[in-house]
This record gives C-alpha cells, sequence and structure tokens, in this order.
C-alpha cells in the first residue's frame, strides 16, 4: 500500500535521514520503540500466563510466539497507518510532516555514533571501568573484564551489525510503504532483541521473533554490504577491495544469515580482526573471526565504524536524490 508516490516518499525519507542526522532519538515526545517495547512486555505476560517453567510443550510455546509475532507487528503497522491518515486528512502537509517524523523514529545513526562515542571518551581518558560501563549499554555479552581491544571490538561489532537495522532497513520498508511499514519492521526488530534469544525462556518463544526479524533483514543487509563497500571507496583509511573480499571469505560464517554481512565488511575495510571468545555469565561463545588481523585493534577503529555507519545514511541520501532527479529526466 502507496501512502504516497514514489517522488514524494523519497522526499520525505531524504527528509528523515537529515533529521536522524541532527535531532537522533526524541527525549519528547516518548519514543516510539518504548511503547512498543511496553505491549510486547504485557503482550508476553498475557500470553505465557500461567506457563509453569518446562510445563509447557515447545509446540504451545512456539504457537505462543507466533502469535506475539503477528499481533505485535500487526499493531505497530495499524497505529501508524491510522496517524498517518488521520493527519493527512487534517491536511496534506500535516500527513506528510507526521509521515516523515514517524520515519525519522525508526532511524538511528546519530544514536548509534553517540553509543559508541560513549565508550570511546572513557578509552581516550584512561578510564576503563566506565568504558567497561558504557559498553554494556550496547552488548550482551560480559563486559567486566575487557581489555581496550576487545572493548573496540565489541564496539566495532555493534556499530557495524545496527547500521543494518538502524538505518538501511528502516528506510527500505519506508521507501516500499512510508511510515507504517518502516515502523512494522522497527516492532519485527525491537521483537528480536527481547524475545529472540537461544536460551531457555526464549528457545521456542522467541522462534518467530527471531526468523521474522533475518527475513526482513535479509535484502537490507546485502545492501548494506554493498554500500560499506561504495563508502570505503572514498573513506581514508579504508579498503574497498577488502572489504569485498571479506564479506566473500567470512560472512557466512556468521551465526547470523545478516549479521556477517556489514560485520566482515567493516572488519576488511578496516584492517582488523572481528570475532572471538565472547563470555555471557558462566557460558564462553567462541564467534567466527571474520577480517584479517592485520594491525592491532584501537580505539580509533571506533570512530572509523562509526564514519562508515554515517558514510552508507550519505549514500543511501545522495542516491534517492539522485533517483529524484532521474524521475524529473
Amino acid at each position: 500500500m502507496l501512502l504516497y508516490s514514489l517522488e514524494e516518499t523519497a522526499w520525505m525519507a531524504i527528509a528523515a535521514i537529515m533529521l536522524d542526522w541532527i535531532v537522533g532519538d526524541p527525549r519528547w515526545p516518548t519514543h516510539p520503540v518504548i511503547y512498543i517495547g511496553r505491549f510486547i512486555s504485557r503482550l508476553e505476560k498475557w500470553l505465557r500466563r500461567g506457563e509453569a517453567p518446562g510445563s509447557a510443550s515447545p509446540r504451545r510455546v512456539r504457537l505462543a510466539g507466533v502469535a506475539l509475532t503477528m499481533l505485535t507487528v500487526a499493531a505497530a503497522f495499524s497505529v501508524m497507518l491510522g496517524i498517518v491518515l488521520a493527519c493527512r486528512w487534517v491536511h496534506p502537509w500535516l500527513g506528510y510532516a507526521a509521515n516523515t517524523w514517524f520515519i525519522s523514529t525508526t532511524l538511528a545513526v546519530k544514536g548509534l555514533k553517540d553509543a559508541a562515542m560513549q565508550v570511546y571518551r572513557p578509552l581516550v581518558e584512561g578510564n576503563m571501568p566506565d568504558a567497561r560501563k558504557f559498553v554494556g549499554y550496547i552488548v550482551g555479552r560480559d563486559t567486566t573484564r575487557l581489555e581496550e581491544p576487545e572493548i573496540v571490538r565489541a564496539t566495532v561489532e555493534t556499530v557495524a551489525e545496527n547500521t543494518v537495522d538502524a538505518f538501511v532497513s528502516p528506510i527500505v520498508f519506508a521507501l516500499l510503504g512510508g511510515a507504517p511499514l518502516a515502523m512494522l519492521y522497527r516492532a519485527a526488530n525491537t521483537l528480536d532483541s527481547m524475545v529472540g534469544y537461544k536460551n531457555e525462556k526464549y528457545l521456542y518463544f522467541g522462534w518467530a521473533s527471531a526468523r521474522f526479524d533475518d527475513v526482513l533483514n535479509y535484502v537490507p543487509a546485502r545492501l548494506t554490504g554493498l554500500m560499506i563497500i561504495l563508502v570505503s571507496l572514498f573513506g581514508r583509511g579504508l579498503s574497498a577491495a577488502r572489504a569485498a573480499k571479506s564479506i566473500a571469505a567470512f560472512a557466512s560464517l556468521h551465526p547470523s544469515p545478516n549479521s556477517g554481512i556489514p560485520e566482515s565488511a567493516v572488519a576488511g575495510a578496516i584492517g582488523i580482526e572481528l570475532g572471538g571468545l565472547n563470555r555471557y555469565g558462566d557460558i564462553v561463545s567462541d564467534r567466527a573471526r571474520m577480517g584479517w588481523p592485520l594491525r592491532e585493534k584501537t580505539r580509533l577503529d571506533i570512530v572509523l565504524t562509526t564514519r562508515i555507519c554515517y558514510g552508507v545514511s550519505y549514500v543511501a541520501a545522495g542516491g534517492l536524490l539522485c533517483a529524484i532527479i532521474a524521475m524529473h529526466g
């Protein structure tokens, strides 16, 4: 369903990207993802009411997880569609403004940079306790004993992976269906971040959410890989050829069908090795290595990775502008 013409949608997507560059995640009004998270939490409690640990059959739990996924994305899409249509009914320009604003709330390029810089600054100051604390805000692994190279690795991996989730995927879905479809994607991604774990609690319940997120990110992840290669052609200290070779050599080794593409591309582009041992409580996971250890990881790799993320957003905005110009022949 197209709420607006392709040209109108492209202009609004460009405006949304620029809003994200300037404003980032809004503190007021409350971010839509917070409401989505609350909805997921309440719906999970309702769907799993009366479920004692280990008592429900895997099939029943998996069906409940499917219901959670379907109800959450349907609610996000429907509410957003209603808001945009209501605003458009009041006045066409109010519809444009609402669509643009809500698309911008599904993007988080500035938010990614801010989170990464929150880790980078303590490293520059030699404040390892704060660096460990702040990197712990953006990764799920145990960060209490990490030294600088591993803090850098965790931050680079997170920014690389989230270039897909926090920018390319929502922009792709916004172009296909405006703010309603972009918010549907954001709801699916929030579901994956809340219940898409392979642990005892969510192995079956989070299965549908994790798989749906994989499907939605499949094409955007591959577009992101191509854009990282393009950015690396012009970025100082980056190698486009190495980024392309790294994707071909390492992306398929990642346990996710999508995350390995941006992570391997960034590793190759900046010339470091990502992956390795991650600790989750008492569990140690050996994540596949990506890229080549051409040099030691340094705090400046965090800066390089955020530049790549911003570069991808510049490529997207520039590509949309060129598409608009081409429409007018």
